[in-house]
């Protein structure tokens, strides 16, 4: 070994004991008579001390020709340092060094190696094993790597299984767009990669397997955001003989589990929120139940009142924002702004304060009198002081319009605290949702969902209102996961596939494996799968899931640090029965 300690081990109670220390030098200052080297690894920093006179001078040479992250192994005794490093867990010691050797040579970094680096996200990115170094992004990974082993840890308690599904699957048509993998041997034949293990782990429920779970990484061509990788990782899972209330308490104990054992905290229990509820009271199916400002809606006391943008809408509904009454003209036109926006779509922002002295003023004091605002705090509870917020519109535009506002004034008025966690259950969503552009049904989770059993007899007469046997996890605004009972039953399939547009041809070509298992005794089945990468930014508090993730793409799909995806050579595309791109003379 070349090292008898990390760089975070050593304390005061090391004092006389003699150690070699490996790592990247951090920091050196030279102040002539001596020589202070910080010296880092993973675990930590440890200062070493040189001093002329005392130290040979060929040491004191060698020290001042390290540069920043030159790999150093250093030999010495530990000592107790005279001015001490309190912010340090090593800050009480120091290393009174008697040899160094130079084990690597480094280049000047393009960025620090600090928490507060001077390098730019590109950059970073394409250097990213330096920025790996750096403790911000350290932390992040030792964060996912706990939470992973107490994800494993509780799943085995549980009975689960881990394991492994293929990698090289069939494309399917549903959900986002396939990466495909051409075969060399098959020629005009394609692998797609995993979008989920979905199909797998229910032929693993109808072999028996009854409780499986894996960290699977699963690929996605779709477009790309703070929250999106083309590859991620999700904890995937399926249980054979249960329900729903039965997957939703096992995996509500993991949250618990997770929160208690990796941040410390204790989760109460979780509410069970139906869909229906979560689009009217906040406009949204991931409700942020960390603050109120719940929708209200006021057709019958804001509408025949002679002003036509109320009159003409579906709907008028609004939040009561408190303590805000006092907020000025300019500040009443940066929300008007905000929900002007491209982003949100509104035409326009209603507000109504409620002054202190129990009068109104209005944006349309015009068209309603005091007595008519009044009834309108009154459906708010609002109180002396508070301020109304309100849309109207198209009912299902202007809700989600409305729950952009109520998010903004949440953070505005520091609302969304990142150290509390409100996780819920989003429950009962609708089984389909009308696709304009194709003019039918799709599913709005995936082809395999089960409907509701009281609902099933609506299938033919009325597809839009059966509802799901589904279920979202949601955290602080965040889905974190979902999943759903699974049709274990082929006739009841096949009826959905036709539902969803397929042929019996296409339907049996795409799958017709899940449904021939399905004549050798299957199981009433579910399962929930979980974005990995998304519960370790929620734990740490942020939006990037790139910073929890060793190697990310870039916003455009791309790893710059690898040069990936990159074009291949002619001789590969001939092996692989594509076209040869003809070279420029």
């Amino acid at each position: 070994m070349l090292r008898t300690h990390t760089c975070g081990a050593l304390r005061i109670e090391d004092v006389n004991t003699e150690v070699t220390l490996s790592g990247w030098v951090q920091k050196i200052r030279d102040k002539g008579g001596l020589i202070w080297i910080d010296l880092r690894d993973r675990y930590g920093i440890t200062q070493l001390l040189l001093e002329e006179g005392r130290t040979g001078e060929q040491l004191i040479a060698t020290a001042r020709t390290l540069g920043r992250e030159y790999v150093i192994k250093a030999t010495g005794t530990v000592i107790e340092r005279v001015s001490k490093n309190p912010k340090m867990a090593t800050g009480d010691i120091e290393i009174d060094v008697v040899d160094i050797e130079v084990l690597s040579q480094s280049k000047v970094p393009p960025f620090t190696i600090e928490d507060n680096t001077d390098g730019g996200e590109e950059l970073r990115m394409k250097y990213r094993y330096l920025d790996l170094r750096r403790n911000p992004l350290k932390n992040n990974l030792e964060l996912r790597h706990r939470l992973s082993i107490e994800t494993r840890k509780y799943l085995d308690s549980e009975g689960f299984l881990e394991i492994e599904t293929p990698y090289l699957i069939k494309s399917t048509p549903e959900g986002a767009r396939d990466f495909v993998v051409p075969s060399r041997i098959h020629e005009g034949e394609f692998y797609a990669l995993p979008q989920s293990p979905q199909t797998f782990k229910q032929l693993l429920m109808v072999a028996g397997y009854d409780r499986y779970y894996q960290l699977v990484k699963c690929f996605r061509d779709e477009d790309l955001r703070a929250d999106r990788q083309p590859e991620f990782t999700q904890i995937d899972c399926e249980m054979a003989f249960v329900e729903q209330e039965d997957i939703l308490s096992t995996f509500e104990g993991m949250v618990k589990h997770l929160f208690k054992t990796v941040k410390g905290i204790d989760i109460e229990p979780l509410e069970r929120m139906p869909y229906e509820k979560a689009m009217k009271l906040y406009g949204s199916d991931k409700p942020d139940i960390r603050f109120g400002m719940q929708f209200v809606e006021l057709n019958d006391v804001a509408q025949n009142k002679g002003f036509n943008v109320f009159d003409q809408a579906e709907l008028v509904v609004g939040i009561n924002a408190e303590g805000c009454a006092a907020y000025t003209r300019k500040q009443l036109d940066k929300l008007t702004d905000f929900v002007r926006r491209p982003q949100v779509g509104a035409k326009g922002l209603v507000y109504v304060k409620y002054n202190e002295d129990g009068s109104f003023k209005s944006s349309v004091d015009k068209f309603f009198s005091q007595d008519d605002l009044k009834s309108w705090t009154g459906k708010f509870d609002a109180k002396p002081g508070d301020l109304l917020l309100v849309l109207s519109g198209e009912a299902d535009k202007v809700r989600k319009q409305l729950n952009e506002l109520r998010l903004e004034m949440g953070t505005r008025l520091e609302l969304r605290d990142p150290s509390v966690y409100k996780p819920l259950w989003v429950v009962d969503f609708p089984l389909l949702e009308w696709n304009e552009d194709n003019n039918r049904y799709q599913a709005m989770h995936h082809p395999f969902t089960a409907p509701k059993p009281e609902d099933i007899n609506m299938l033919d007469t009325d597809p839009g209102k059966v509802r799901a046997n589904a279920y979202d996890l949601v955290i602080n605004g965040v889905e974190i996961g979902g999943g759903s009972i699974r049709i274990h039953n082929r006739e009841l399939q096949k009826r959905m596939f036709g539902i969803l547009g397929f042929t019996d041809e296409e339907a049996q070509n795409q799958f017709g494996f899940l449904m021939n298992a399905f004549e050798y005794g299957a199981p009433p089945h579910g399962g929930i799968a979980l974005g990995f990468d998304r519960l370790a930014a929620m734990f740490a508090g942020q939006d990037s899931i790139r910073e929890f993730i060793a190697f990310p793409k870039n916003n455009a799909g791309r790893d710059v640090m690898i040069d990936s995806p990159s074009t291949i050579s002619n001789e590969q595309l001939t092996e692989l029965h594509l076209q040869v791109v003809k070279e420029e003379k």
